[in-house]
């Protein structure tokens, strides 16, 4: 049973190494519809409100090394003009600090007038990454010959785009965050017998979209999906479907194509605090095996409402 859990995780470490950096994939979330700043800057001051959002995320709980991530976004309007402004930070730890990156960005949007009802947002954000690789710790998971000089806080500067367009119901947004693509090393040319792989940033393109339905005076219905396409890597599809009963309690289901199927829940504790829950169950292989208690979500946010007491789409995004 320990040689089985060992090669699982084995497994799973490259699988990180050579998909997480390889094809470089950006960190993946459940909750999408409440952390969309992560993937697109031009959502930066759309809530009309200074907005700060925390989300930590689990994966496979029960595997030794897998991921972790962490985010933190604050974003806000300018008073009296078309710009919104934010900072965002995103971490990802994978192997228990084998593989540690984290990225740092100041983001600003613009937005337009379209319609009486309807706005178009123009967003850009420029920082960079902070990339951590131990390779004597991933050797300490397989006997493998996986070779290379460790990276260190190397930092890698970056910069992304996006825009975003909404109503009072609906929303839509494509977006690249990471423009760059920054090689770190490339050891296909050592010996033969040793694991070879190129660690390189990819670009990654979202696109998200949502409409809210009135069903009553009490429910709303809101369906979304988001996209992600990156080259070397198979196309991400996220489906899902929420109810919102009087403003404060929130609850749905998301499939992530061929992936996993999640259970969400929120509630709006006071008009500044919302707290959000999603649990993941994979669908593939991996979801059946005795030592992954699925992937777990928490997401919190904190508006101040009463300082700016305008909200410009509904509190489903």
């Amino acid at each position: 049973m320990i040689y089985k859990k060992s090669l699982l995780v084995t497994v799973l470490m490259l699988f990180s190494l050579i998909a997480g950096l390889y094809a470089q994939q950006d960190a993946q979330y459940t909750q999408y519809m409440y952390n969309t700043m992560s993937v697109n800057p031009a959502y930066a001051g759309s809530r009309g409100q200074l907005s700060a959002a925390a989300l930590y995320r689990s994966q496979w709980v029960g595997l030794e090394g897998a991921p972790k991530t962490q985010t933190l976004n604050l974003h806000s309007p300018i008073r009296n003009s078309r710009l919104g402004y934010g900072i965002s930070i995103i971490n990802d730890n994978i192997g228990d600090g084998v593989v540690q990156e984290t990225q740092f960005d100041a983001v600003l949007s613009y937005t337009v007038d379209v319609a009486l009802d309807a706005k178009l947002s123009f967003g850009l954000k420029v920082g960079g990454n902070m990339l951590s690789l131990d390779f004597n710790g991933l050797n300490n998971f397989d006997s493998e010959n996986i070779q290379g000089e460790n990276i260190d806080n190397k930092f890698s500067p970056n910069f992304g785009v996006g825009v975003y367009y909404h109503t009072d119901k609906f929303y839509a947004g494509l977006s690249a965050p990471n423009m760059v693509e920054t090689e770190y090393f490339d050891n296909s040319q050592r010996d033969a017998n040793s694991v070879q792989f190129l660690s390189k940033e990819r670009m990654n393109f979202y696109l998200i979209t949502g409409y809210v339905f009135d069903l009553n005076n009490n429910f709303k219905f809101k369906p979304a999906v988001l996209t992600k396409v990156v080259g070397g890597a198979p196309l991400q599809i996220d489906l899902s479907a929420s109810f919102l009963f009087n403003d404060k309690f929130s609850f749905g289901a998301a499939y992530r194509w061929d992936a996993a199927l999640s259970g969400l829940l929120g509630f709006q504790l006071s008009d500044q605090f919302m707290i959000g829950l999603a649990y993941d169950r994979e669908t593939t292989e991996l979801g059946g095996t005795q030592f992954n208690d699925g992937s777990f979500e928490v997401f919190l946010r904190f508006e101040l409402v009463k300082s700016f007491r305008r909200m410009v789409s509904p509190r489903f995004f």
